[in-house]
């Protein structure tokens, strides 16, 4: 027998399109692909097949199934026969062994668990009452009720408790709730309740189509207006990307992946026969989501909101694709604009065009250098150069990186092997593993000039979102370093002063062991990118000390034009005094606190409250039970040794 794995592997990799289109001429017709049906013999296209779906259909004769159907009945072949067959066009190695048994998945009841809270969700959504709001927020979106079912759509009411209660009902308990992320028990309360309530509701699934997780969007005032689940044994946020089951196969056959901000511009352009569209489930793309991008195409095309958040995630995405040898595009939209209205308003033609029109990320890069005049003296032309070096070392694919270093070479008038040189002497792979500094923008505070900086090791400059007003020529000198002063000193009584959101002064360096969520929070408040870069792994809710949790969240979601003066005036009096001692404490720099270092605590902070529950349940478990505990225990350890290998596995990070 085929291992069932094997056959999962086969089908998920294979493109239906492509292996019908092999016997039946195919034509696209919106979202499916329309011919006559081979089984009949008929002349008009009344044989659909569904590559979101994998299926196939006649609505004259009624022969329908998965790829692996259609090959049995057109080839005459048996099932081992088919699969191997399937196989073959997708590169799988399908071996025909003697039936093992099969240990059962021990994620399994998570995946259960989600999907029913999947169907439940979708049950209040069509409910005639309960769900009335959201629907008619969805239509207001220009989302009706097919595409409500097609992307599985929901509503979550306001009742803390009904979705709990539904679920118990089905055999679920808490503590499975609790692990699956649909409950959460806050501090100083007794019983656990829904995480998600009054939201409409987006199921998020891996590339094999499980649930594994939720994305709640607030229909009103509610903050933040976008909630996710928590990582848990089956979601890893920085590993999942949205929609990658329903788009992996389009990737495979067009060539190409495009990558949008959110759940709404993913289904816009899908319902419009743009299929090929994932979304990563935070600002910016992470390795390990470039890494599975590539696996189904290497041409990627860039295409979010044309905002400031948009044009800095746009060119953090772009470096980690080319570190996964991917060819990289940016895609420029109209000044307010985002895929989902430009879509509604223009339609699939419309988009299709600013796609065709796509420019290289490098090419984006020094074409906005070139517009704010940065290579037209010697002092900005270096810096400009130290710009865009690190693009060239992420670009890990030969061919790539030459051109990249020939067109560096024609913007500055360096000779191309002298660029080379300096490429090489400072390695990419370094620079990402040390956490270089924030990228300082053209016009703001610490602009290069004087003496010649040193080579610049942060990532891309994080570019506005109207980039033909902010690059019209290079900002002036800044004032000697005796001069500067801190960006913002707080008064002793009340706060009116604002602070700028980059640190002007030399600060010393911080503790190694400071308690890892006090040392991120500091870090945020010198460069709230910071508070972006957490949050795609660990969302305030993983914060253990309420006090730091509230600062958290509130420079998360505080408007991009907020100083910390209209962030302090939404705290708690706890929360505010954190606040004045955080910054009373000093200056500090966020290249020393190592981020990297104190998002590895984080993680090894989830695995290590896994193995204290694996611990008490082995104390009860049966023998087979405590065997597979062991080995999740082990394996938890292990991974806990590489997050920090400097410690104990048991050793816990400071709160």
């Amino acid at each position: 027998m085929i291992a069932d794995e094997t056959v999962e592997r086969v089908r998920q990799a294979a493109d239906i399109v492509e292996v019908i289109s092999e016997f039946v001429p195919l034509k696209r017709s919106g979202g499916t692909w329309r011919g006559p049906c081979p089984f009949h013999q008929g002349k008009n296209a009344n044989f659909s097949v569904s590559p979101s779906h994998g299926s196939y259909h006649c609505f004259v004769c009624h022969e329908s199934g998965d790829v692996f159907t259609f090959v049995r009945k057109r080839l005459g072949l048996d099932w081992p026969s088919a699969v191997k067959y399937v196989g073959e066009k997708v590169g799988i190695e399908v071996i025909d062994a003697p039936r093992r048994a099969q240990a059962p998945d021990p994620n399994a009841p998570n995946h259960e668990a989600l999907a029913a809270a999947a169907e439940w969700f979708q049950q209040q959504l069509r409910h005639e009452e309960t769900g009335r709001a959201a629907r008619e927020y969805l239509l207001s979106r220009d989302l009706d009720p097919h595409a409500w079912h097609q992307f599985g759509l929901g509503f979550a009411p306001r009742d803390a408790q009904a979705l709990r209660r539904y679920l118990h009902s089905l055999g679920y308990d808490d503590a499975r709730q609790m692990e699956a992320g649909l409950l959460v028990l806050r501090e100083g309360e007794s019983e656990p309740r829904i995480r998600f309530r009054g939201r409409v509701m987006f199921p998020i699934q891996d590339e094999l189509g499980r649930h594994v997780a939720f994305g709640g969007r607030a229909m009103g005032d509610d903050q933040p207006k976008y909630l996710n689940s928590p990582e848990s044994t089956v979601f890893q946020k920085r590993r999942t990307l949205y929609g990658l089951h329903i788009a992996k196969q389009a990737m495979r056959r067009v060539s190409r992946a495009i990558v949008v901000e959110g759940y709404l511009d993913a289904i816009r352009l899908s319902l419009a026969g743009i299929e090929e569209v994932v979304a990563p489930l935070g600002t910016a793309l992470t390795e390990e989501q470039a890494q599975l991008l590539t696996r189904y195409a290497t041409s990627a095309f860039l295409l979010y909101d044309s905002d400031e958040a948009g044009q800095k995630a746009t060119f953090r995405s772009g470096l980690e694709l080319l570190r996964a040898k991917a060819s990289v595009q940016v895609v420029s939209l109209p000044d307010g604009e985002d895929p989902d209205t430009f879509v509604r308003t223009h339609g699939r033609a419309a988009m299709e065009a600013h796609l065709g029109n796509a420019i290289d990320l490098f090419d984006r890069q020094v074409q906005l250098l070139e517009r704010r005049g940065w290579f037209s003296d010697l002092r900005h032309r270096r810096t400009a150069i130290d710009k865009l070096l690190p693009t060239i070392r992420a670009a890990r694919e030969p061919l790539t990186r030459d051109l990249y270093l020939a067109r560096l070479a024609e913007a500055t008038k360096v000779d191309k092997a002298t660029l080379s040189a300096e490429a090489d002497a400072q390695p990419e792979s370094g620079l990402r593993r040390s956490g270089g500094p924030r990228a300082v923008l053209p016009g703001e505070g610490g602009d290069p000039g004087g003496e010649v900086p040193p080579p610049y090791d942060g990532p891309f400059p994080e570019y506005g979102g109207d980039s033909d007003k902010a690059y019209r020529e290079p900002a002036p000198l800044p004032p000697p370093a005796s001069e500067q002063r801190p960006a913002w000193t707080p008064r002793k009584k009340g706060y009116r002063q604002g602070p700028e959101w980059q640190a002007t002064n030399v600060p010393p360096r911080p503790r190694r062991d400071e308690p890892v969520e006090r040392a991120l929070v500091r870090a945020m408040l010198v460069d709230r990118g910071v508070a972006e870069r957490v949050a795609e792994r660990h969302p305030p809710d993983s914060f253990r000390d309420s006090r730091y949790r509230e600062v958290f969240e509130a420079l998360l979601h505080a408007p991009i034009g907020d100083d910390l003066e209209q962030v302090a005036e939404r705290l708690a009096p706890e929360a505010l005094r954190l606040l004045r001692d955080l910054t009373e404490a000093g200056g500090f720099d966020v290249v020393a606190a190592d981020i990297g270092l104190n998002l590895s605590k984080l993680d090894a902070r989830v695995l290590e409250a896994r193995v204290d529950d694996i611990r008490a349940a082995m104390r009860t478990a049966t023998r087979e039970e405590h065997d597979a505990l062991m080995r999740e225990r082990l394996d938890l350890e292990t991974e806990i040794r590489r997050l920090l290998p400097m410690r104990s596995p048991r050793g816990k990070p400071k709160a």
